[in-house]
């Protein structure tokens, strides 16, 4: 199956390219673009914390070994000042307001199946219980306001609570307007890509936009060739990017309270261990499919992502890298969920019985809280009829695309597969 740019897309990179003569290269250097964002936020403190070691690293694969088209410059460089603004502002929020970092982490269930496996699926139906906070698409891209001053008085003292809450967002936040931009571009650049992954900006979306925040999450390797950092990633600490999503999340639950975290992304898989380092009370909920399904499902995925930012897309890399990664990140929650203690932290659900009837396997998850209510009950059945299976196209994938077969998957997965034989048996 052919996957592509749109033409008018390609055609704009290439006249871009040609007049790179002209001075019209983006650059990707360090320094400017930190500058860049102090100018653009009017701030200075980044934190003590803040380390330029994986900004780094990041940096010189883009330039080295990704092949960043025009317009794949453009966007790399408007997202990284945006992420180093973010940090920027969330230290002035820190400074202006201690009592924030005081602030003692909510409770967690954080979903952490594989790409392709219902994640998104799941975490929207969660998102439902009023007592859960979520992280929707436009606050996860810009989890600190712009504007502070609409906030003011929306910052609440410690011993506040939920039974009246400030209006969250205020109509007059300029995120919003922005993150419904940058979904309309991104439908005019991919416009295949919202069959393989909707996205409504007042959804949930993956906390590792979060860990982006510290550039140090496997965001990098999902949208573009970085193999160099990628290698790099996998064998650092990445304690000090958690520890900073902390302060993010207390930051948001401050500002809008709740009872308890939904949280969701398959990079989690690989750090149980540090989650639990940093986080409070914590449950994992792991949905399971077929790796003969989701693995190439999330490599066709991978392949619109990269389109945006490179004309120079490799599947066969594709499918060598992220099969193999997949395998070890099955490996790291094994080896973690092996440990003692912490198999009762787990809750197992299918990825064919949460589409065919979730009722069944969201009642798994509520077992660990008392049970389903039949006003929760009537909310998930809300949400399910406004969001239809497949509302935004059939996403369509085949092992063949990729030249992936059953017996590759299964060499970079026995361990896991091990794991699902017993977890049926």
């Amino acid at each position: 199956m052919s996957r592509k740019s749109p033409f008018w897309f390609r055609t704009l990179n290439q006249i871009w390219k040609h007049s790179y003569a002209f001075g019209t290269r983006i650059n990707l250097d360090r320094d400017k673009l930190i500058s860049a964002a102090k100018r653009k936020t009017g701030l200075s403190n980044l934190g003590r914390d803040f380390n330029p070691e994986p900004l780094d690293k990041m940096l010189w694969s883009m330039e080295h070994e990704a092949r960043l088209s025009p317009v794949g410059r453009f966007i790399s460089h408007e997202r990284l000042v945006s992420l180093i603004s973010i940090r920027l502002r969330a230290e002035a929020f820190f400074k202006k307001y201690p009592q924030i970092l005081e602030e003692e982490l909510y409770p967690a269930w954080i979903i952490i199946g594989l790409q392709r496996t219902g994640t998104t699926k799941l975490q929207r139906l969660l998102a439902r219980d009023p007592d859960h906070r979520v992280i929707p698409s436009w606050e996860v891209i810009n989890p600190i306001p712009i504007q502070p001053d609409l906030y003011q008085p929306a910052f609440r003292p410690p011993h506040s609570t939920l039974s009246n809450p400030d209006p969250y967002p205020h109509p007059d936040d300029r995120r919003i307007a922005m993150a419904r931009l940058a979904i309309r571009m991104l439908k005019l650049m991919s416009p295949g890509f919202f069959a393989v992954h909707p996205i409504d900006i007042m959804q949930p979306e993956e906390d590792i936009l979060l860990l982006d925040v510290s550039f140090m999450s496997t965001t990098p390797e999902a949208t573009m060739h970085v193999p160099t950092y990628s290698a790099w990633l996998e064998r650092t600490d990445q304690s000090e990017a958690y520890a900073y999503a902390v302060k993010l999340l207390k930051f948001l639950q401050w500002i809008r309270p709740a009872k308890r975290w939904i949280l969701k992304s398959p990079h989690h898989l690989e750090f149980p261990a540090l989650i639990e380092k940093h986080f409070n009370q914590v449950h994992y909920i792991w949905p399971h499919r077929d790796l003969t399904e989701s693995i190439p499902s999330f490599l066709s995925m991978v392949t619109y992502n990269r389109l945006i930012f490179s004309d120079h897309v490799d599947e066969s890399e594709i499918r060598d890298h992220w099969t193999r990664k997949i395998g070890y990140m099955l490996e790291r929650a094994l080896s973690y969920r092996a440990e003692n203690g912490n198999e009762g932290k787990f809750c197992d659900l299918s990825y064919a019985r949460l589409i065919e009837n979730s009722r069944n396997e969201l009642r798994k998850i509520y077992a660990m809280n008392g049970g389903l209510t039949p006003a929760l009950e009537e909310a998930f059945s809300l949400h399910e009829a406004e969001h239809p299976h497949r509302k935004h196209g059939i996403h369509r994938y085949h092992m063949e695309d990729f030249s992936l077969t059953r017996q590759e998957i299964e060499s970079h997965t026995e361990l896991y597969l091990n794991f699902i034989r017993k977890l049926h048996a």
